[in-house]
């Protein structure tokens, strides 16, 4: 299967201490889809990755380095890549993560999707997606996380917390992320709740999200707690925001009935 109707793809894989499994990664998104580029964003990793992620690049002309300064979040990461890809004229931009657990044997499944939709969210809680190696509690965390942002931002979404995702570059354009300042899993929540604002068309394909084999895992306390606050507060907004404009078209109408 090839996707040249797409256009220009690439890959944007941040890390940060991912040396054990990046070039494996890398390796098996240029076997499931060879046409597509990588880019590799480093945070500076002490355990040596941006040497790595530079052997690779220097190997392969179809990936590329952006090198920062220090650990800035996985959404400033994702931010500065979708500049970069946006700069250099790509037309599809897809996150993956570096350490095994987006299987890039099932990205043709995404692309193919996004022939149809705007953007594209690998979904582990749809009919034929799942998880492998989590615990119960991991589990409950994150289908609990994505009942929790349906109810509050009302989007019709059953996975919007997850990384894997494609993204059209007109999508991203369309979603101002000049104002974006969420990180770790809300900064998924915030795209994808900007995306059906906007009444892009969104869809969601099953994927299986594998535990991490080596390096440890980002998720902190910190993180699960900025994305509660944050949905908690757009929700709200969301509702405020509503309810004024019920009041001003109520109101808007009692003037024209009475002209």
């Amino acid at each position: 299967m090839t996707f040249e109707d797409l256009g220009r793809i690439v890959v944007i894989i941040p890390t940060f201490n991912e040396r054990e499994s990046l070039a494996a990664i890398v390796g098996r998104v240029r076997s499931s889809v060879p046409e597509v580029e990588i880019l590799i964003i480093d945070d500076n990793s002490p355990d040596g990755t941006g040497a790595i992620a530079d052997e690779l690049a220097a190997a392969e002309p179809k990936v590329q380095v952006m090198h920062r300064l220090g650990k800035e979040g996985l959404g400033a990461a994702y931010l500065a890549g979708f500049s970069w890809a946006l700069q250099n004229s790509f037309d599809v931009v897809v996150e993956m993560d570096a350490d095994g657990s987006h299987q890039p044997e099932q990205l043709p499944r995404l692309l193919a999707a996004l022939r149809g939709a705007d953007l594209v969210l690998g979904s582990r809680w749809i009919a034929g997606g799942g998880t492998e190696n989590w615990s119960k509690g991991r589990e409950i965390l994150s289908r609990g996380g994505n009942f929790y942002t349906r109810t509050m931002l009302g989007v019709p979404l059953h996975d919007a917390t997850g990384g894997y995702r494609a993204f059209r570059a007109d999508t991203l354009r369309k979603l101002d992320l000049h104002d974006v300042a969420s990180q770790g899993y809300c900064f998924q929540v915030d795209l994808a709740w900007r995306a059906v604002q906007r009444g892009l068309v969104v869809t969601e394909v099953p994927i299986t999200f594998v535990e991490r084999a080596a390096g440890t895992s980002k998720m902190s306390q910190r993180i699960v707690v900025e994305a509660l606050w944050r949905v908690t507060v757009w929700g709200f907004d969301d509702r405020v925001t509503r309810i004024r404009r019920t009041a001003q078209n109520k109101r808007r109408q009692s003037r024209d009935q009475r002209t």
